[in-house]
């Protein structure tokens, strides 16, 4: 008997902001929701980024002083609006204006020769510590050389694509815990797994007590590494910038480090663990380890992710010499445009429109999957279930970055899979489409006809298609956890957002068979019964995703466990969910930190108790069970 693979606890951080308890997802709805709902959405976006405060049981702004919810976001409302979502990218990231791409060029500066000012961009790479150097404007350097040497001056330009989906302006997750010079991705990997452990309401201890520890399993990568300056990015280019390489760079940089980040300092975890990497679809790849693993009962809790900061001078340079970016230029002639308002620049992605290429998004998206079994006992709060992860490839291509057929098996698989479980109807009429949407010439066709084609197959008349690129940027490896946390949203407040980018679908299309929308569709909190994720990436690496509501998985565990066993269970997750919500209060109010369990319990051989049985580990009440059986019986 196949164990369900239950969805019991989400949470990370996107352009939107905090994942966990919907926050993200209400954020792209805010024009929907009742007031309670807006002033908390928004109340936590203002302490995330610094603009609110909770103390002695009062809210106060920046400045200090005390105010009501009311007066606070009445202040500060439209900033927290505006620093979040897809939007020009913030000097916090990069100076758009000053953005070095060329080759370093060398001076030779003598004493009480040079006097210049100077953008942080513009820095000299070799500053001797007793040059006098002051900031006499934000950004902005003032430099009287006090001895003689040769200077090297980074050469810039300005940057040709200007728009991001970034983080919310103001957030730091480096501040929240001793980040030790970490690259912003793990930064971002601590707070994403420790809101999605959090938002379960079980405490990981509690959990761990219930399982052995190998039943554990930790999946989350991304697809291209940690390229900022504290990764792999400084590792390649301080050299040529004459800046000291550090002992970190290397092993930081790697792209399975968010699963040993959260192996070695939020969870502690000795089970399996790994990270699959499928570009576009990496997250969907992790998904379908963690399905897989918790179906065959392997293992009976996973957390399951990814983190990608691509928001970088060179990894944007990258993609738009693809031709793969939505550049200034383009967004300007395909609105007839002079110049690009900050409004303009939210609406840069425009998947399934007229558009020009895609947008960079950064984001960091885990969940905490369990079996049912083990939910059932810890009376865990269930958010959906995944059945399935589908993943092929594309066959022979002729361009490695260009599609192929493989999505159409991915997609076709995850319809027939949702059909054989809830029936025809179901299918047809209850579940909708994330879409990849990237916002590409290219994929507004090809992915069109992917989705459009499948719903002609399996007799979907309207297929209702979300693009939720359009309000976070394409996130690499972490779009999948968009689409899944934001999916999770559509349950909880009944609405699919709209594609409110797009002001009118594309005429080279397909869609005799969609429902694509410029509005959000209200479809009630159990008026769709799964959605389909949908990722094709570069190289061939196309992943769909069945997901089904918690109103369906509550019904499919009454059918397994009785009437009585889900009366035990309810009453469980009445204390869960009593002790989610204080979490989820305590964050909103900006007090809650990320799990950082740094020299923590760090075990040795010596520590263990080993027999050709069992391995027991101090701190785990379980041990691990040395007995595996034999695959081959009919060989040896």
């Amino acid at each position: 008997m196949s164990q369900l693979p239950l969805i019991v606890g989400f949470g990370g951080i996107n352009p939107a902001g905090r994942a966990s308890f919907h926050h993200a997802y209400r954020r792209l709805i805010i024009d929907k929701l009742d007031t309670q709902s807006r002033e908390t959405t928004l109340i936590g976006l203002a302490t995330l980024t610094g603009l609110a405060s909770y103390e002695d049981g009062h809210y106060k702004n920046s400045a200090g002083e005390t105010l009501s919810i009311q007066d606070l976001l009445a202040s500060v409302g439209q900033q927290v609006l505006d620093n979040t979502l897809i939007r020009k990218i913030h000097p916090d990231w990069f100076d758009v204006n000053e953005v070095m791409f060329n080759k370093p060029a060398k001076m030779k500066c003598s004493e009480g020769e040079l006097r210049f000012q100077l953008r942080k961009r513009q820095m000299p790479t070799n500053v001797p510590a007793n040059w006098q150097v002051t900031e006499s404007a934000p950004g902005v350097f003032d430099i009287v050389v006090s001895e003689s040497l040769d200077v090297i001056f980074p050469d810039t330009k300005e940057a040709q694509v200007k728009a991001a989906g970034q983080l919310p302006t103001g957030f730091e997750p480096g501040k929240l815990y001793q980040s030790r010079n970490h690259p912003r991705n793990l930064q971002m990997t601590v707070f994403g797994a420790s809101d999605a452990l959090r938002s379960s309401g079980i405490p990981f201890e509690q959990i761990a007590a219930k399982v052995s520890p190998d039943q554990v399993g930790v999946y989350a990568s991304n697809s291209i590494g940690q390229l900022d300056d504290f990764g792999f990015g400084g590792l390649t280019k301080y050299p040529a910038l004459g800046k000291r390489t550090t002992s970190k760079q290397m092993p930081l940089g790697y792209a399975q480090m968010p699963a040993d980040f959260v192996n070695a300092y939020v969870l502690g975890s000795v089970g399996v663990t790994g990270g699959a990497l499928g570009a576009c679809a990496t997250f969907l790849y992790n998904l379908r380890s963690a399905v897989n693993d918790i179906r065959s009962g392997r293992r009976k809790v996973v957390l399951v992710g990814g983190s990608d900061a691509p928001v970088t001078p060179e990894v944007i340079e990258g993609f738009r010499v693809m031709g793969a970016l939505a550049e200034d230029k383009d967004l300007l002639a395909l609105d007839g445009l002079s110049s690009l308002s900050d409004e303009d620049y939210r609406r840069a992605c425009r998947p399934f429109g007229q558009n020009c290429g895609f947008t960079m998004g950064e984001s960091s998206q885990f969940a905490l999957l369990m079996s049912d079994d083990l939910a059932m006992e810890l009376g865990a709060q269930v958010y959906g279930v995944v059945p399935d992860v589908f993943v092929n490839a594309d066959g022979h291509k002729k361009s490695i970055s260009a599609p192929g057929v493989g999505n159409y098996i991915t997609l076709g698989k995850a319809a027939s899979m949702v059909r054989e479980m809830l029936g025809e109807e179901s299918l047809q009429q209850r579940s909708f489409v994330q879409a990849h949407g990237t916002s590409t010439p290219q994929n507004r066709v090809t992915e069109s006809h992917v989705i459009n084609e499948t719903a002609k197959a399996f007799g979907v008349e309207s297929w209702p298609v979300a693009a939720i690129k359009s309000y976070l940027g394409h996130s690499q490896g972490t779009a999948g956890g968009d689409q899944l946390s934001t999916s999770l949203g559509t349950w909880a407040y009944g609405y699919i957002p709209g594609i409110l980018t797009t002001p009118a679908f594309a005429d080279d299309i397909h869609q005799s068979n969609l429902q694509l929308s410029n509005q959000h569709i209200e479809v009630g909190a159990q008026g769709m019964d799964s959605v389909l994720l949908n990722s094709k990436g570069f190289g061939g690496n196309n992943a769909s995703a069945p997901v089904l509501g918690p109103h369906i998985a509550e019904n499919m565990l009454r059918r397994r466990y009785g009437d009585s066993a889900m009366t035990a269970y309810l009453k469980k997750r009445e204390q869960v969910s009593a002790v989610a919500a204080a979490y989820d209060e305590e964050a909103t109010k900006g007090t809650a930190r990320p799990i950082y369990l740094y020299d923590h319990n760090v075990l040795g051989g010596d520590d263990l108790q080993i027999t050709d049985k069992e391995i027991r580990l101090p701190g785990y009440e379980n041990p691990v069970d040395l007995a595996v059986e034999n695959p081959y019986k009919d060989l040896c």
